[in-house]
């Protein structure tokens, strides 16, 4: 399986208010809390996001932003391509939506890495009651993607 390590090295300067900030999960393989290596099992690691603004366009921003290096050297991994971005989102009736753009799917040949990167998106945004369905696009298609 390919996998794309992308790293964020963050400083512990600044403190951040939690007035303005809640805790959410974002969704990462890890081959050694899952040494089977079963491609759509993934694993929560905590992110600060902001308050204001939507909670599920920031908890996409922050599963498609860096990986900070705490996570990298606890050998978590992300499978979605850097430079993927949420071209739009809907929530309605327990499903959400989201349109990504087409660098989703770049080289993702293969059904390990494929159920990995949908595995990631669908239990990020599962983690919140309001969403029970997570429905995947590129580029306005959802029927021919992200096929192994």
């Amino acid at each position: 399986m390919v996998r794309i390590k992308k790293i964020l090295f963050i400083s512990t300067k600044n403190k951040l208010n939690t007035d303005e900030t809640r805790t959410i999960k974002v969704f990462y393989s890890n081959n050694n809390l899952d040494p089977q290596i079963s491609c759509n099992k993934v694993f929560p690691v905590d992110r600060i996001i902001s308050k204001s603004g939507s909670l599920i366009e920031n908890t996409l921003k922050a599963l498609l932003g860096e990986m900070n290096r705490v996570d990298v050297e606890k050998e978590y991994d992300t499978n979605i391509n850097q430079g993927t971005f949420v071209k739009s989102w809907s929530l309605k009736d327990g499903v959400a939506r989201v349109d990504f753009n087409d660098i989703l799917e770049l080289n993702a040949g293969g059904s390990c890495r494929v159920s990995a990167i949908r595995a990631q998106i669908t239990e990020t945004l599962k983690q919140f009651p309001t969403v029970q369905e997570v429905i995947i696009s590129i580029d306005g298609r959802s029927e021919d993607i992200l096929q192994p």
